[in-house]
């Protein structure tokens, strides 16, 4: 089982979005698909790498988890990357490249949890932005030869999804992959 939830202060406010396994892909392929498509800023494209490593093929299945507060927010734009998720949580819901996927997801679900998941983003509020989050996951390791943030931002040539340090997570997903 995988848990999105809310920095401790905001708990109260709305209940975590608890998934399993395959609802957990579901929701990171959409929201990939999706802002993979809109993406215009380098750093709109940095979130989408982000959720693309989120990858349960590569990962390992149950452990792909996050709280809010650990996307890579920073304070110089927090409301233009607010805005920017909610517009890839429109997209989800309006079906954005669902052609990509190997199966239609239940549109039910898709609706109910995304409108969850946009509540939550809606609900962040700048003051909980960690920015060590982002520069600890942004910084590349001397030597590194797949950056966490792949150079030039590059996308699969046959799903235009932008490219983590794991590769397409469309392809490894079709491949059923699982490096663990």
């Amino acid at each position: 089982m995988n848990q999105i939830s809310m920095p401790s202060p905001l708990e109260e406010l709305i209940e975590p979005l608890r998934m399993t396994n395959q609802s957990t892909s579901v929701f990171i392929e959409t929201l990939v698909i999706s802002g993979s498509k809109i993406a215009a800023t380098d750093r709109e494209k940095e979130f989408i790498i982000w959720l693309a490593q989120k990858d349960q093929n590569v990962i390992g299945r149950g452990v792909v988890g996050f709280n809010i507060e650990e996307m890579p927010w920073i304070e110089d734009d927090f409301p233009e990357m607010k805005s920017f998720m909610l517009g890839c949580i429109r997209g989800v819901i309006n079906k954005l490249q669902w052609e990509l996927l190997n199966d239609e997801p239940n549109e039910q679900w898709i609706k109910d949890t995304f409108e969850h998941f946009g509540t939550m983003i809606e609900l962040f509020e700048e003051k909980f932005v960690n920015a060590e989050n982002y520069i600890e996951w942004s910084t590349p390791d001397e030597g590194d030869d797949h950056p966490t943030i792949p150079r030039g931002y590059p996308k699969c040539a046959e799903h235009s999804v932008y490219l983590s340090c794991f590769g397409c997570l469309i392809c490894n997903s079709n491949q059923g992959m699982n490096f663990k």
